[in-house]
């Protein structure tokens, strides 16, 4: 249906969602303006009328399982600041102070030493005669501060804590304008001047300037970088656009990773995040964005405030958050909200919109403008197929802010992927399981690039590059229809090494969830490359098919490998000749343990031909348009990794093809 000019950029019902949106921020307002001006005693008795009302409506047994651990979690959210919450666990933190180069002071808090180890007097990364220590820096997500990485019930689940006590150096930071970072040289808080800031001023200054500092005074020549959720969008951002920073940093693990997340389901959110980002300023301001959440956190009885955000959460986002017990939700919710410009949530909203991971806009041009379309203006992209540091994913498959396979295709061919399947977006933080499902891939990478920082390729560790290298060469070994080149001489990763005294761990097998994911790919890329080498003015000629006697006593893995890719390259080409087909020796020698699971498999593929081709084509229209010869995921049996183009290995170092 024609859509009215200026009226038209939004159906009916997308407005109506939209005047509900601004009804409830000018409802916000007023009760905010009000309880500014309330004296503390009325404050106090909301408080105690809110916990009252709570008391007699919940049930005896509720009331006796928060008696429990009431302790613990009410020590946690009273307390004021990060060094406190450290030393609640018996951990000493340092504080630092950054000045960026635009004059912004960026507060970051350190822990150097294990539980107990500064009562001994050492002095870790403090020059020649002090303990040297690998360095982690942590940074967190939108709306957040370093508070929310040690805001935990137990001391076993906090991944600071878990890394000091295994001899890292941990250091974490804050953007501009949160907590620990609410002052400039240059502007005062209270103007607009200060909170005129997006995603590109943490990727210009916040994150490089940190590093650098970093750094400098722990004279170490690069460190590991742990983001989650903006945090990883941040470093995404920063990695691409500074060359010099990915020698910095070893290695890039990215908790809840955030690029270009899939979108909004809920109707006002999604007629917000549409709308142009006037209408986004008039109703948030130009200074701090939901400030007012303080507000409602002194006025209602914990529970109440926890039940509040599980609601918002599960209205905005559809999260459960069952993965989090409700005394973690009690400790950690009141550490949740921290400042940021409204700007920086309006730049989010462009990257929505526009489904491309670009910097923020400031010559917004409404829709019927001539300017507004991409043959007179385009916002720039952040390049971030060029990042050089090696890529560990670990994303929830419950997140619905991660489209993985649209972040993949943006993304250099030597990331890694791991997918937890039941996760939402806040598990990677405060779930009862982080510990047993998170943590191993972290401590995984980690222990590869630092403990074989000495034995090196540009700077990666060799035992992670082995990792890397095993990752590609199991997925081309299963035969699928990879757009790497085929005869590379044996070299399967950018991240490959010449050296035999690295002993490469065994791959493992590939789960079947895993398969299913890969199957869209491998008939659909069987089919284009084909495509592509047929001259178009021939008719097509089936695959040569080998004989029927081509079946082995006992089939290897590179005689089944070869049978499979050989299976989907007949049924991509439609080969319905009377010949056995590759499918059918295959079945024949099924009883092989080598590949139970191809049989399954080679039974439905037919079947789904069609259907997965549409679903792939639709898949990709979702992209960001910008063409590229190698931009499709390849799986292997630790994750998932995406290409473009390849460094060539020589004399056991990276060089740029």
């Amino acid at each position: 249906m024609e859509r009215v000019p200026f009226l038209g950029r939004l159906f009916w019902h997308e407005y109506l969602a939209l005047l509900g949106s601004l009804v409830l921020v000018a409802c916000e307002v007023v009760l905010r303006a009000i309880t500014l001006l309330l004296p503390s005693p009325i404050i106090r008795f909301c408080y105690n009328t809110s916990r009252a009302l709570f008391n007699c409506l919940s049930s005896p047994t509720s009331k006796q399982a928060r008696s429990k651990k009431k302790t613990i979690s009410s020590s946690i959210a009273t307390c004021s600041d990060f060094t406190e919450l450290c030393a609640l666990w018996g951990y000493y933190a340092e504080e630092h102070i950054v000045q960026t180069k635009d004059g912004y002071l960026l507060g970051v808090h350190r822990l150097p030493f294990r539980k107990g180890e500064d009562q001994a007097g050492v002095r870790v990364n403090a020059g020649t005669d002090s303990v040297r220590k690998p360095i982690v820096y942590l940074h967190h997500g939108l709306l957040m501060n370093s508070e929310v990485w040690v805001c935990m019930t137990e001391e076993e689940r906090c991944l600071p804590f878990a890394l000091a006590s295994q001899g890292y150096d941990v250091w974490l930071g804050n953007n501009r304008g949160n907590k620990y970072s609410k002052k400039s040289t240059k502007h005062s808080p209270s103007s607009i001047r200060f909170w005129n800031f997006s995603i590109d001023d943490f990727a210009f200054h916040d994150i490089p300037d940190t590093i650098n500092y970093i750094l400098q005074a722990t004279s170490q020549q690069s460190l590991s970088y742990i983001g989650f959720s903006q945090g990883t969008a941040q470093a995404f951002a920063t990695l691409a656009i500074h060359p010099e920073l990915n020698e910095k940093v070893n290695l890039f693990i990215a908790l809840a990773p955030a690029m270009s997340p899939a979108g909004l389901s809920n109707g006002i959110v999604d007629a917000l995040v549409k709308t142009s980002p006037d209408l986004l300023f008039l109703a948030f301001g130009r200074k701090s964005i939901l400030s007012s959440a303080t507000m409602w956190q002194s006025i209602l009885y914990p529970p109440i405030f926890v039940r509040l955000i599980d609601l918002s959460l599960s209205f905005l986002f559809g999260w459960n958050s069952k993965n989090m017990s409700t005394h973690q939700k009690l400790a950690a919710y009141p550490h949740l909200y921290s400042f940021t410009s409204t700007k920086s949530v309006v730049h989010w909203f462009q990257i929505i919109r526009n489904k491309s991971f670009q910097m923020y806009d400031d010559d917004y041009s409404g829709k019927f403008k001539i300017s507004a379309t991409n043959r007179y203006y385009k916002p720039a992209k952040f390049p971030t197929r060029n990042i050089k540091t090696p890529i560990v994913l670990v994303y929830g498959g419950s997140d619905s802010l991660v489209d993985i396979r649209v972040m993949l295709r943006e993304l250099p061919r030597h990331t890694i992927a791991s997918e937890i399947s039941h996760y939402e977006h806040l598990d990677f933080l405060w779930a009862q399981d982080v510990d047993k499902l998170v943590f191993p891939h972290v401590f995984e990478a980690l222990r590869y690039t630092n403990d074989n920082l000495n034995a090196s390729v540009n700077g990666t560790s060799r035992y992670l590059a082995a990792k890397i290298g095993d990752t590609s060469y199991l997925h081309r070994k299963q035969g699928s229809a990879s757009t790497w080149s085929e005869d590379e001489g044996g070299s399967f990763s950018d991240y490959d090494t010449n050296q035999d005294n690295i002993t490469r761990p065994v791959p493992g097998t590939k789960s079947y969830a895993q398969q299913q994911r890969e199957l869209p790919y491998q008939v659909n890329n069987t089919h284009k490359i084909e495509e592509t080498n047929e001259d178009a003015s021939r008719p097509k000629t089936p695959a040569t098919t080998p004989a029927t006697s081509a079946i082995p006593a006992s089939p290897t893995a590179t005689w089944v490998a070869q049978q499979r890719k050989q299976a989907l390259t007949d049924i991509a080409n439609g080969d319905d000749s009377g010949r056995e087909s590759a499918a059918t020796r295959l079945r024949r020698a099924s009883n092989t343990p080598i590949d139970n699971i191809i049989t399954e498999e080679l039974r439905t593929i037919g079947k789904r031909r069609s259907r997965l081709l549409d679903e792939d084509d639709k898949a990709g229209s979702t992209g960001s348009g910008r063409t590229s010869p190698a931009t499709v995921p390849t799986f292997g049996a630790k994750g998932i990794s995406v290409g473009t183009s390849r460094p060539s290995v020589s004399d056991g170092t990276l060089a740029a093809s």
